[in-house]
C-alpha cells in the first residue's frame, strides 16, 4: 500500500496503517522533547516525529496549539518551497495534543554531528539556499504567519526557563537557559545590560524590525537540521518555529548557533548571504544595514545565555560589539 504524499490523514493510526518494524529513536540530535520513531513503509525507511504540547517545550514556547509544521502543510506553504530545498515530510496527521509527521529517513544525508568546521562549499550552499527560500517568499502573505516574531525572540528567554521550571519540566535546554542568563550578567555585564531587558520584553526590537522587509523564515538553521541530498538539494528539517519575519533573523541564528563550525568568518558569511540574496533578485540596498544591525542584536537576545557558558571569549566579544551597535540603531528610531 503506497502512502499518499499530499494528503492529511484523519488519524495517526491511518497515517501509519502501512508501517512495519516500528522502533523508537533514542539517539537523535534534537533537543525539543519530541518523540521519534523509525518505521518502514513498503520496505522504505521513514521517521515519525510526534510533536505534542505535553512533550515538546519548543511547541509550548512558540505558542502553537496546532504544530507549526501541520499548519504549513495545511496552508500549502511546504509545497511552495523552492526546488533547491528538500523537506522530507510526506504525510501528517493530527493527534489529540499535536500531530504526527511522517518523513522520509534522510539521516544519512544530514551534516555529521561533530565539532570541526564544515566544508566551505557546503556552507556556501546552505547560505545560497537560505537566500533562495527568502527570495521566494519576499513580502510573504498571511499564510506565512505561523509563529510570530515576538514568540521567536522569547523562545530561549528567561520566560522559557521560568515557565518550564514551574511546570516541573526536566528538558535540558530550558534548564541551561535558566542558568545562562544570570551567568551572562557576571561574565559580560555590558552585553547583559543591552540584551537581557530585550530577552524579557523583545517588543521594541520586534517593532523596529517590522519596519523592515519581511519574508518567510524557517527559524532554526542549525547544522543538526541540515543536510545535502545526493541530487544537490539542501535537506531542511524541523519546521517548528517558522513564520513571517525579517530574512536576516535566519542568518543571525545560523551565525550564532553554528559559530564553532563555520569555515569562514562571520563577516564573510554575511557577505556571501547578501550576494546570494541579490543574485536571487532582491534589492538589499535600501534596508540591509538597519535590518542586519537589529537582527545581530536579536541574535544575542536569543543566544546570550548560551554564549555566557564559554566565558568572555572572542565569540562573546564579537556578539557584544554587534549588540551595542544594534542597540544604537534601535535607539535611533
Amino acid at each position: 500500500m503506497a502512502l499518499p504524499t499530499a494528503l492529511e490523514s484523519a488519524s495517526v493510526a491511518d497515517l501509519l496503517a502501512a508501517a512495519t518494524d516500528r522502533e523508537p529513536i533514542l539517539d537523535a540530535a534534537g533537543k525539543s522533547g519530541a518523540r521519534l520513531e523509525r518505521v518502514h513503509i513498503d520496505g522504505v525507511p521513514h521517521v515519525v516525529k510526534y510533536v505534542e504540547l505535553d512533550s515538546d517545550w519548543t511547541m509550548r514556547t512558540a505558542g502553537c496549539l496546532v504544530p507549526a509544521a501541520l499548519q504549513l502543510w495545511r496552508r500549502g506553504v511546504l509545497a511552495r518551497l523552492p526546488d533547491c530545498l528538500d523537506q522530507p515530510i510526506v504525510g501528517v496527521a493530527p493527534s489529540e495534543r499535536g500531530a504526527a509527521l511522517l518523513m522520509r529517513d534522510v539521516g544519512d544525508m544530514l551534516v555529521p554531528v561533530r565539532d570541526d568546521p564544515i566544508d566551505l562549499p557546503m556552507h556556501r550552499q546552505f547560505l545560497t539556499h537560505m537566500a533562495a527560500l527568502h527570495a521566494a517568499f519576499w513580502d510573504a502573505g498571511p499564510e506565512c504567519d505561523v509563529v510570530p516574531t515576538t514568540h521567536r525572540y522569547l523562545d530561549l528567554s528567561p520566560w522559557l526557563a521560568e515557565a518550564e521550571a514551574e511546570r516541573g519540566g526536566e528538558d535540558l535546554v530550558p534548564r541551561l537557559v535558566g542558568q545562562g542568563w544570570p551567568l551572562l550578567e557576571q561574565v559580560a555585564p555590558t552585553a547583559a545590560a543591552v540584551v537581557t531587558p530585550l530577552a524579557w520584553d523583545p517588543g521594541p526590537l520586534v517593532l523596529a524590525l517590522s519596519e523592515t522587509p519581511q519574508t518567510f523564515v524557517h527559524g532554526n538553521w542549525k547544522l543538526d537540521n541540515l543536510g545535502v541530498n545526493p541530487d544537490g538539494r539542501t535537506v531542511l528539517l524541523d519546521w517548528e518555529i517558522p513564520g513571517r519575519s525579517p530574512a536576516l533573523s535566519d542568518l543571525a541564528w545560523y551565525l550564532a548557533i553554528n559559530c564553532r563550525r563555520l569555515p569562514e568568518s562571520k563577516e564573510a558569511t554575511v557577505a556571501a548571504y547578501r550576494d546570494a540574496l541579490a543574485a536571487a533578485g532582491v534589492d538589499t540596498e535600501p534596508w540591509w544595514d538597519r535590518q542586519l544591525a537589529l537582527c545581530l542584536l536579536g541574535g544575542l537576545v536569543q543566544f546570550g545565555w548560551e554564549k555566557a557558558f564559554g566565558g568572555y571569549d572572542d565569540e562573546l566579544a564579537w556578539w557584544e560589539a554587534r549588540a551595542v551597535e544594534g542597540a544604537a540603531v534601535l535607539a535611533s528610531r
